[in-house]
């Protein structure tokens, strides 16, 4: 169920049909996203001990790697959307596909128990994410993100 959304602009309130939400939310969303990701894809870059103390064992770590260095990448993406207001159809696109993709193999191989545990509570972190994307109309425009009612 939308909310009305109420924001302040210029010593005045503005209400925000459902569906409707202001660009400083988007942009907000992109940056916790795109933080959560570049800290998990420098993680194994930075200290492996760490990370496989936390993730489990890995027999390839190159394979964390890399994935790593694609996860810091995506999430680098997502900062600047953040920093730079509205970002583009294809960077949101960018956002949903890298979480549903995470949680996916999150929870196909958590659940099955090839990888450890902390997938699972990782699957749940990127159903937040894409929850909290999916609350956007899936009929707004880009350019017209702040109707006011």
């Amino acid at each position: 169920m939308d909310l009305l959304l109420f924001r302040r602009e210029c010593g005045r309130l503005r209400l925000f049909a459902p569906g409707h939400r202001p660009p400083h939310l988007d942009s907000r969303v992109s940056r916790i996203q795109g933080t959560y990701y570049l800290a998990t894809g420098l993680w194994p870059l930075i200290h492996r001990r760490s990370f496989e103390a936390v993730s489990g064992r890995k027999h390839d770590f190159w394979l964390a790697q890399t994935v790593g260095v694609i996860t810091a990448a995506v999430g680098l993406s997502l900062v600047s959307r953040g920093s730079g207001g509205v970002g583009s159809p294809q960077t949101t696109a960018l956002a949903l596909g890298t979480a549903a993709g995470f949680a996916v193999i999150d929870l196909t191989y958590g659940v099955r128990r090839q990888i450890s545990a902390i997938y699972l509570v990782d699957a749940l972190a990127q159903a937040a994410m894409i929850a909290t994307h999916a609350r956007r109309s899936p009929a707004r425009s880009e350019t017209n993100t702040s109707r006011p009612v």
